[in-house]
């Protein structure tokens, strides 16, 4: 999609819901949301596409409503991606250049990501992204962007985001049903990652962590370099799902327990409290407090916060997080999370909105942290054009160097052909003077 259309589309297959959203970017860089739509998800399973049909009539109820919104006939979208198959890999590549003294140029480093997609990976699995972390220059270590710089040895770090071909594959099936192009497949915590966090975060050392229904998303940034990503498969629903065997109650009931009056706390719980529950068919009602609630709540988000932290060790810079957690999606709003985290992990916490990232014009709704994906989806896409934007201009920088030095080589010859040709003539002349 063209920047020429001033808006991106983007939609957000989640387990819980799906999203369909469009905005365009002002003037100053910021957000503006034009259109808003999401429905419940009934298709997908911890992230991943499971029944085709129904999505496709949740993907086509969204994306209608947005457009009667917007009046905007979009075509293409940004899509993310997630789920318990997706897996990150650290990989380093490098090559020799001819020349010492020649820049290295953006195409020396495509060559190297090109050189990334080309790894051995499992099959039925593909590279969804390659993100570079940074480079070596005739062994000069840590550079973050060596273009410009001189040198023979150019050496890359690399971080890979794996999926599986098939899961990627469905998600375009259920877009392009609706009469829809996939733009570019995204992964949802890098989305996530670029609504909600600072620059000065990325750059002190932060893990973003994106508790949605059925898979919790985590990013790991220091010294403004992603260092790891994972997608742990299991977020909110299990939580309710405990709630509902541990009170014998309705998933739905569980699920309105959790958000009205739902702790992660026990000892924070007001002990003399108590919600009634309607009974099944006309049963007797059912009594749970608040205290035996939260800490049926507590004891799987202990659970949960412990494999957050093995992925958060895994990216090797758990002692450099100045900033901490920054938690986003729906589950992020459980009441006393962020205490619960930092009693058990010790790490500052902080619940993560895209209000940065959003003008003010923006559709206020959309200012909550389930919506951080979304908004996310489409912050990416926009820097990814300019990305693309950028290369195109370098790449028509370089044809027209290669005309102007043909040009002038070219000018240069006839010259060189002209002053010859003066020469000979000029020799001709003193000839016949002597000869006379």
């Amino acid at each position: 999609m063209a920047q020429k259309d001033h808006f991106l589309a983007a939609v957000d297959i989640g387990t819980t819901k799906i999203v369909a959203i469009v905005g365009k970017q002002t003037e100053n860089k910021k957000l503006e949301i034009l259109g808003m739509s999401k429905t419940a998800s009934k298709g997908v399973n911890r992230g991943v596409v499971q029944n085709i049909e129904e999505t496709v009539n949740a993907i086509n109820s969204v994306v209608t409503e947005v457009k009667k919104q917007t009046g905007i006939n979009f075509k293409d979208v940004f899509v993310g991606i997630a789920g318990q198959h997706i897996k990150s890999v650290r990989n380093r590549g490098y090559f020799n250049r001819d020349s010492y003294d020649e820049e290295i140029t953006k195409a020396d480093i495509q060559r190297l990501v090109d050189d990334m997609h080309k790894i051995p990976i499992d099959a039925g699995e593909e590279i969804i992204h390659v993100l570079p972390q940074n480079f070596i220059v005739d062994s000069e270590a840590g550079i973050k962007n060596p273009v410009g710089i001189s040198g023979k040895r150019l050496e890359g770090n690399f971080h890979i985001v794996i999926g599986q071909i098939a899961s990627a594959k469905n998600i375009s099936k259920c877009i392009n049903r609706v009469g829809l192009n996939v733009e570019e497949l995204i992964l949802e915590p890098l989305a996530s990652s670029e609504a909600v966090l600072t620059e000065d975060e990325k750059e002190a050392g932060v893990a973003m962590v994106d508790i949605g229904g059925g898979t919790t998303d985590i990013a790991v940034f220091y010294d403004d370099i992603i260092r790891h990503t994972a997608v742990i498969p299991f977020g909110g629903n299990v939580v309710t799902k405990d709630i509902k065997e541990g009170c014998s109650i309705l998933s739905r009931q569980a699920e309105s327990l959790k958000i009205t009056f739902g702790s992660a706390l026990g000892d924070l719980a007001q002990e003399d409290k108590i919600v009634t529950i309607p009974g099944i068919s006309g049963r007797d009602p059912k009594e749970i407090s608040f205290k035996s609630l939260a800490y049926i709540i507590q004891s799987r988000m202990e659970e949960i916060i412990d494999a957050i932290m093995f992925e958060i060790e895994n990216s090797g810079v758990l002692d450099k997080l100045s900033a901490g957690i920054v938690f986003t999606g729906g589950g992020a709003l459980l009441r006393h999370l962020p205490q619960l985290v930092k009693f058990q992990t010790g790490l500052d916490v902080r619940i993560g909105y895209p209000v940065e990232q959003l003008a003010t014009e923006s559709i206020e709704e959309v200012n909550q942290p389930m919506y951080s994906t979304s908004v996310g989806l489409l912050l990416k896409g926009y820097d990814n054009i300019r990305k693309q934007e950028i290369s195109m201009l370098d790449a028509r920088k370089k044809e027209e160097k290669v005309e102007e030095d043909s040009e002038e080589t070219e000018n240069k010859n006839k010259v060189g052909i002209i002053n010859n040709l003066k020469e000979r003539i000029s020799d001709i002349f003193k000839e016949n003077d002597s000869l006379m």
